[in-house]
């Protein structure tokens, strides 16, 4: 079943075009004018639209010209007497598909509007096609060397169960603190399945309002909302015959909750604004730093969705739990980051290893990773030491801790946004160091502006407030 708009002046023709089309099964609606049928258009779409070629006001050729301007791949047909053929090519010069010469039989019609939806559907496969490699190129990263790094019990546990999982089609859930990598787990089992040809699709579900989120997961259809000024593909159908990854699904609403246990349960979405249903073959990946089934007791999580959620479970570990993993992880991080960011430096040594071993990390893997990419920063030679750590790594408290045999926890009751905040000002004092002041020098080190160096200096009380900084070009 097709959308058709038909556009004829000359009720006895337009009645007759929509009752043909709708014994064909399509979904007709009728217009008097060309100014109606393009309002029509561009309110709700359509996948064809058949409109006579001489109408008053607004005349064929322009209708087809305004469809064209409102969207590029709109599949239009003209209807046009005898005497007007010169006219009909005309409007095919300006974008028209076809057109259909009056009289014809009810059986012309049907063969002409078969072969111009066929174009229609051709279009909306390239639509599709492009709009699922530009998600693809914006939300998939390189998959080359994408693994969890770590020789100790409990991650070598977790990769085999990934390869376990990854033979299936079952829906995953990855529990784990913030930090430790779910993400990563989520594209080793898409990596690892049959599925791996295709789209790996990501979203952040924390990340965005409820209503923008269910547009990004279902799609829209124009019109649907305000701003809704085309159709978009909805992540869901992005991801047909791949995988789909949802982060922090405790984060979603009851409503979101609803609309996803159907597209679990029967492989089907509904876009926002729309009355079709699209089917989809789609697997699955769910993680949460949240106790789902606490949420579930809570009344906050639908009991239904969490146990389609819950089929296959995955718990990654914290790094406190995995510490003969850090100086592994600590390596792999100085090889991924330092030819970007400090080419000089080949190795990590021996002081480092040991005074990141003495850290709780509780901002697990993330963390040690930011700390690496700091340290790499400022250090001046080809081995990366205890005195290129961050400051809460290095010194004599450090070791003390080490020497009593207690891993010391300097943020470690924080919460990681203000653990993150803290190496932040510690990356700027030290770079605000060896600039010597100099806040220019100090701007090209860090990479940033130099009046966004001028709010972070205020913001840690490096400088007096209302310092102003010089203009930028």
């Amino acid at each position: 079943m097709a959308r058709i708009l038909v556009i004829d002046d000359n009720d006895t023709m337009r009645e007759g075009m929509t009752v043909t089309l709708k014994k064909a099964g399509h979904e007709v609606f009728a217009f008097r004018s060309g100014v109606e049928g393009v309002a029509a258009f561009k309110k709700g779409g359509a996948d064809l639209v058949v409109t006579d070629l001489k109408m008053d006001a607004l005349d064929g050729i322009e209708v087809v010209k305004q469809l064209k301007a409102h969207e590029p791949g709109v599949v239009a047909m003209v209807v046009t007497a005898f005497g007007t053929i010169e006219t009909a090519v005309e409007a095919m010069r300006q974008g028209a598909f076809d057109f259909i010469t009056k009289p014809f039989p009810p059986d012309v019609l049907r063969a002409k509007v078969d072969g111009a939806l066929q174009l229609s559907r051709l279009g909306a496969q390239l639509f599709r096609e492009r709009a699922r490699t530009e998600a693809l190129t914006k939300d998939s990263a390189d998959k080359v060397g994408k693994t969890v790094v770590g020789d100790s019990e409990p991650i070598q546990k977790l990769l085999a169960q990934v390869k376990r999982a990854a033979a299936t089609d079952a829906t995953v859930l990855v529990n784990g603190e913030s930090g430790t990598g779910k993400e990563l787990v989520a594209r080793m089992l898409h990596d690892l399945s049959p599925r791996s040809a295709g789209p790996f699709i990501v979203t952040h579900c924390a990340a965005l309002a409820e209503t923008l989120l269910e547009s990004e997961l279902f799609g829209h259809e124009r019109g649907a909302f305000t701003g809704a000024v085309k159709k978009k593909l909805g992540r869901i159908e992005l991801a047909d015959g791949g995988t789909l990854f949802l982060d922090e699904i405790g984060e979603i609403s009851p409503a979101v909750q609803t609309k996803l246990l159907r597209v679990l349960q029967e492989k089907e979405i509904q876009r926002v604004g729309g009355e079709e249903t699209v089917k989809v073959d789609v697997r699955v990946v769910c993680a949460t730093h949240r106790d789902l089934k606490a949420e579930v007791a809570a009344g906050r999580f639908r009991e239904d969705l969490y146990y389609r959620l819950h089929v296959v479970p995955l718990t990654l570990p914290p790094l406190r739990e995995r510490p003969e993993d850090i100086s592994q992880l600590a390596r792999h991080f100085v090889g991924k980051h330092a030819a970007r960011i400090n080419p000089k430096v080949k190795a990590l040594g021996s002081d480092a290893v040991a005074a990141l071993a003495r850290y709780a990390w509780p901002g697990n893997v993330r963390e040690l990773e930011n700390a690496i990419e700091q340290s790499l920063v400022f250090a001046e030679g080809t081995e990366l030491g205890e005195k290129d750590l961050p400051s809460f790594l290095q010194g004599p408290a450090a070791r003390a801790a080490q020497t009593q045999g207690a891993l010391p926890v300097p943020h470690g009751d924080r919460p990681l946004p203000d653990i993150l905040e803290d190496l932040e000002r510690q990356l700027i004092e030290r770079a605000y160091e060896k600039a010597k002041g100099v806040k220019t020098e100090t701007a090209r080190l860090l990479g940033i502006k130099t009046s966004a160096l001028y709010y972070k200096l205020e913001k840690y009380g490096f400088i007096q407030k209302g310092e102003s900084p010089p203009s930028e070009a």
